[in-house]
Formats: C-alpha cells, structure tokens, sequence
C-alpha cells in the first residue's frame, strides 16, 4: 500500500488495507459512473445512453474483478472494447423474441464463463461480460435505441479505462519475471557452493532457496501476475518459474560422494549452471539472450556424461569400469541439475522472446514454440472441454442459469427481469454449501436493504435531484464496503444503489423495493437449483479426482519407462506430438482443478474438505507430474542400447516400487467409496541398487525415480499421517 497516501488523502497505514483496495476502485467507478450518468442523463436528456454508460462501468468496475494494477486493468477494459460492442448489439436484437433471448443466453453465457480457461484476466472481466449482454435481453425491446446504446457504453468504458489508469495509482508488485529472475540468481549463488568444501549449502543458503522457490508458486503470486495464459510466453514463463523450482530443489540434496571431491567435470558443469542462471536471471530482466551461457552448459553436460560413461562404440551408455556407484550416482544427479538449469534457460528465452528465441530448444518438452496463437487457445479449450474439467462444469452451470433465469422472466413477463439473472449471476457458486450460505446472506442483505428503499422512496417521492445527490456518495459506499462486508452487505447496499439509479429514469413508487425482492428471490432459487444440479461439489472433490488420476497416469509412464530404458526400446512420437498424451491431459486438467479449488472458499459450517487431504500440498502433486513427464521425455531421448542382466532388473523393480508409490498415494486422495481410504505413507521406500558396472543411462533413470519419491514425500509430509475418511455425504449437503 505505501505509507503516504491511502483513499480520500487519508494516510494508508490508518486505513485496513481491504477497505483501502476497495475504497480506490470505488472511488474510480464512482466518479465515471456518476459523471457519465449525469451527463447523458440530465445534460444531454438522453436515458438510454445514461442507463448503458452508468451500468457498463458497474459491469466491468464494480461487478468484474480484473486482477492487477491501474494500467494493467486500463489494458483490459481497452482491449474488451470491441467484445462489448459485439455483446451490446447481439443482446439487442436477440432480446425481441424470447426463444431467440434464452438461445443466445445460453451460447453467450457458456462462452463468456468458459473464456476462464485464458487465464485470471479473461476469468475476472467475464461477469461484468456477462452483465453486458444481459442488460439488453430485457425491455425494452428496441433495436432503434442501439446507436444510444452504444454510445453510452462506449462513453462509460472508456472513461473507465483512463481511470483506472490515472485515478489513486496502486504500487505494483513484483512481476513473475522478476520473481523467476531473483530465483534463477539464487541458483547463480547456490550452484558453485556445491563444488567447494563442505560440498553442500549452508542451513542459510538452503533457506534462501527454499525461499525462492515458494515465491514463484501460483498460491503466492498476485492473480494478474501469474503467467496461466495459452500463448507462447505465457506458457514459456511458466515453464521458466517450474523449471526453476525443480532446479532449486535438486540443488538442496548435495550429490555429494563422502571422502571425494568432486572431479573437473562434475565442477565445471556446476559452474556452468551458475553462469546460465546469471544470464537468465538478466534475460529476465533486459532481455539479452543466455544462448552463449546455455551452450556452454550443453558443452559441460556433454563432457561430464562422456568421462563418466567411458563408451564403449554403438551401445548408448557403455560400461562404467573404475567409477564407483557412488561416483556415477553424483554425476547423474549433477546430469539432473543441469537437465533442469537448461529448461529453465530456454524457457526464459522463450519467454522474452516469443518465436524470436535463439536458444536451440529441445524437441518435445517446449513443443508450443512453433504452435500459432490460434492453435494454443484451441488446445487449451479443447484440454477443458470435458466434464472432469472444472472450467467446463461451471461454464455450463452459469450458462443453464441464466438461460433458466432468461426464460422464466420471458414468460412470465417478470418486471425488471434483470435484477433475477443479475442475482443468479452473482449468487450462483461453485459449491452447494457456498451456494446456500451466499443465498442466505443474500436475502437477508436483500430484505434490508428492500426496507431502506421503500422508506426512501415513500418519502423522497419524485424528487429527482434528491436522488442525483444521493447517488454518488451510495455508490461509494457500496463499492467500498460491500466487497469487504461480504455478500449480505453488498446485496443491500446495491438494492438501495439501483432504486436511487431507477428513481431518476422513471416516476418512482415503493414498489420497487418489493420487486427488487422477488427478483433476487427468483434468481437465488435458480441457482441454488442449479447449483445441486450441476456439479454441486465444486473443485473440492473434483482437485482429488483430478490429483489422483494425475498420480495414476505417472505410474504408467514410470513402468513404461524404466522398462523401456531396460530393454533398449523406444517409442517413436510423431514430430511435435508428446510422447504420453494421457499423461500430458491428466497435467492440464490437475492445473485447471487446482486454480479452481484456489479460488474456491472453504465448505459452509468450517466442515473439512476431507479429513485425509485437507493438508495434501497439490502444488507438489503438480511437481510430481511435470517431473515424470519431464524425466520419461529426457530418458527417452537417449540413443537405445539394453541394459544387461544386473542392471535392467534392479531398474524395472525401482520402476515398479515408484508406481506402487504413486499408485498408494493417488488411493489416498481420491479413494473409491467401498474401499478404505490408506494414510498417506510417509516412509520412504528403499531407494536403488549401486550394481557394479551398470552404465550411466542406469543411473539417470535410477536418479530420475529417487527425485520422483522425494516429491511424492513432500506430499506426503504435508498431509495427515492417519485419519478415517469421512462417509460420502448426499450431493444436496
């Protein structure tokens, strides 16, 4: 917030800093709200153009919560311009029939819920979208009045985006550049310590890391700042910030070998990694590229796996005679490091650069790169659009509310129809829990506020300059304390709000308090039908489901694997296709559920979401994913040649102990309802054999499983050990 300024000139350190985020957007919907409203509405005698400008900036200011500072919410509305437009008009000439209405209704409502899958942009201005299209639906019905219409949407949004973008600036955070860049230069630091004595990080240094590493989990980022786009450098950042974590981590366990130094290969790689680091960090900041760095690391990584390989022609690993296990197990956890500095590299570049990268990127793992911006919204849709993903369950439970609301007020001609989808809109949650305690407080805000506008009215009458005084100071209040006070208190607030608007564009009489009430009655009854109807369990559940069916798909992918690396098999991939599709799904649909479960509040009544996983660290779930997808890639990739008799056993069995791993783990979080729920194991399982003249390739794919139990124990840590599972609880609880 800053110590100078806060709201109104008030000093920021005496104003809590909800009521200080909120009273500054209030502050900005309030001035362009009312000066346009009293523009068109009393300067230029135009009602139409009064009502779309006044509501078009409730719509995208007040109702939307676009994440991010002034000018990143400016760029925002600027850019939705057109798309209001396009709403503004279909609205209009859908709305003079009611089959027409509720058909559109349903394909717009689905459409605009769904564009959530873009990201916590398109996600946050969809409502205010949505209240866009649903003004015109109703009367009256009147495709001539567009030209006003539009005109006073236009008038209002633009106003908003200057607003946003000049009035009471915000103090903007940290961007995810810059958190991945102070990462990759903790890397920068860490990564030489490991190749002097002591030959590991101090309790500090691991601290730091540890540090950094949390800084760039999505939980700790500010929604505008979390790079959950589909386009190539938002998904090349995100990369970046995986990538990046992953490396931090390795970076914690010292692949030190007790009594030995690191030789001149395992250093020079380790250094190599700190020089990268320090170019990425700089790329991430000013834009050079690491290109230079990134092929000296390819150099390092290429000598080190040579001298410990000794390779023998035409068999992709050769024997290792005179290298310890333990030698060879450093060297492929160091292999492991750099693996993981090099991705983060060519992700950074990626990401400063788009389709201009000049580092040589790696078939497969960044297989976006090439992909048009068309394509990658496509498969980031088509990765939803399933009933397991939650983007898609609430884009049609939205949808078929509204569309219900649409064509009750249709028939029965309900006056102010409006108000009921504005009410199923706003009160429609996720959950069946949230859904009824919203509704509650809803109605009793509602009830009140009902109240205070027929007291008003009745004795206001039809005094209109009254009303035009009232209103400013109202709407500042309402968009101040109602998104602080919670739902009951912006119900009311807002009940009171749109009869003070209402009282100025037509006679006024207390019945309008009582039709605002059986609005909000008619719209709350229809989302808490659908709200049972549709996936009343919200992402709660379907975050286990999609956890565990992630967990399963890796072990898959890890027996594949191991045994492919055994036998000397491989698999061919068509170009640019992934090697483990299903695997690659599972990853897309756990990150959807997991945005989702972040925005969701706790069930009504403080219940726990489950007595077993109310403690699970999803986000190491993902970790878990990304790494066997990773790895299995990066294995794969490797020249085929079998292991022989001593080695490939072991490795199938350490392949196999992982899945059963994983397997248990995803029995844990999502188990079936006529099997007991296992606790969480939080034993390690023994970890590989050091058979004597296995080659590297072994030992890659044995570091490769041991880093996968390290991040199945993080889940299992943060996790009750024991604890029954509590009986399935019927779908209207």
């Amino acid at each position: 917030m800053g110590d100078s300024v806060g709201v109104w000139g008030v000093p920021a350190g005496r104003i809590p800093a909800a009521y200080a985020a909120a009273g500054r957007r209030a502050v900005r919907v309030t001035l362009v709200a009312a000066a346009v409203f009293s523009l068109f509405r009393y300067g230029l005698d135009n009602r139409v153009a009064a009502t779309y400008a006044l509501f078009s900036t409730v719509a995208l200011g007040g109702l939307s919560r676009i994440p991010g500072t002034g000018p990143q919410r400016a760029a925002v509305v600027s850019r939705l311009l057109p798309v209001c437009w396009v709403l503004v008009v279909v609205g209009t000439y859908l709305s003079v029939r009611t089959w027409s209405a509720v058909a559109g209704m349903l394909v717009v409502g689905f459409t605009l819920a769904f564009s959530a899958v873009g990201g916590p942009r398109p996600a946050g201005a969809a409502p205010g979208l949505q209240l866009l299209y649903i003004l015109p639906s109703f009367p009256p019905y009147d495709p001539g009045s567009l030209g006003d219409r539009l005109i006073g949407a236009t008038a209002g949004l633009a106003l908003l985006a200057a607003a946003e973008a000049l009035i009471l600036p915000e103090p903007r955070p940290l961007s995810y550049r810059e958190r991945a860049a102070r990462a990759a230069r903790t890397v920068a630091h860490c990564a030489p310590l490991l190749a002097a004595p002591p030959y590991e990080l101090a309790a500090t240094d691991v601290r730091a890391a540890r540090a950094a590493g949390q800084a760039l989990r999505p939980l700790n980022v500010p929604d505008a700042d979390r790079p959950a786009g589909p386009g190539v450098r938002d998904r090349a950042l995100s990369h970046t910030g995986l990538a990046t974590r992953t490396l931090l981590n390795r970076l914690e366990r010292p692949p030190a070998v007790p009594g030995e130094p690191p030789g001149p290969a395992v250093t020079a790689v380790l250094h190599a990694v700190a020089r990268l680091a320090t170019a990425t960090a700089a790329c991430l900041r000013t834009g050079p590229s690491p290109s230079a760095a990134y092929t000296d690391l390819v150099a390092a990584r290429a000598r080190l796996s040579a001298s410990s390989a000794c390779t023998a022609p035409g068999d992709g690993g050769g024997p290792t005679a005179g290298f310890p296990p333990a030698v060879l197990r450093r060297d492929a956890a160091v292999l492991e490091i750099a693996d993981a500095a090099l991705a983060m590299g060519a992700a950074a570049d990626l990401a400063v650069r788009g389709r201009r990268a000049r580092v040589e990127l790696p078939p497969g793992r960044f297989w976006y790169a090439t992909t048009r911006a068309p394509l990658l919204w496509w498969h980031r849709a088509h990765g939803n659009a399933g009933r397991r993903s939650v983007f898609f369950q609430n884009a049609v439970r939205i949808a078929l509310a509204l569309t219900a609301a649409r064509l009750v007020a249709g028939v029965d001609t309900l006056p102010h129809g409006f108000w009921a989808m504005l009410a199923t809109l706003t009160l429609t949650r996720t959950t069946m829990d949230a859904t009824w305690s919203t509704i509650r407080l809803a109605l009793t805000g509602t009830l009140a506020g009902a109240l205070v506008t027929a007291g008003t009215l009745a004795l206001v009458g039809t005094d209109t300059a009254v009303y035009a005084a009232v209103l400013p100071v109202w709407m500042l209040l309402t968009f101040t304390v109602g998104p602080v006070r919670g739902v009951g208190w912006a119900q009311g607030l807002f009940t009171v709000l749109v009869a003070l608007v209402f009282a100025q564009l037509a006679p006024p009489t207390w019945r309008l308090a009582e039709v605002r009430m059986l609005d909000v009655l008619i719209g709350s009854a229809i989302g808490a039908v659908f709200g049972l109807l549709a996936w009343p369990r919200g992402a709660h559940a379907e975050l286990a489901h999609a956890g565990a069916e992630l967990l399963r798909r890796a072990a898959e992918t890890v027996v594949a694997t191991a045994a492919s690396v055994a036998d000397g098999t491989r698999a061919v991939a068509p170009p640019g296709a992934s090697r483990h599709p299903s695997l690659q799904h599972a990853v897309v649909l756990a990150e959807s559920a997991y945005a989702q479960y972040q925005s969701e509040p706790a069930p009504f009544g403080g219940r726990s979401r489950t007595a077993v996983t109310a403690g699970v660290d999803w986000q190491a779930t993902l970790i878990a994913g990304h790494h066997t997808l990773w790895g299995s890639d990066r294995l794969l990739e490797a020249p085929p040649a079998a292991l022989d008799a001593s080695a490939a056993e072991p490795l199938r069995e350490l392949g196999e102990r992982v899945a059963g791993r994983l397997l248990l783990v995803s029995a844990t979080l999502d188990p079936a309802d006529d099997t007991p729920a296992p606790p969480l194991p939080l034993t390690t399982p023994a970890r590989a054999a050091q058979p004597p003249g296995a080659p590297r390739l072994y030992y890659a794919a044995a570091s490769w499983l041991d880093s996968l139990l390290d991040d199945l124990t993080r889940i299992a840590h943060a996790a009750p050990a024991t604890g029954p599972r509590p009986a399935p609880r019927p779908a209207h609880h």
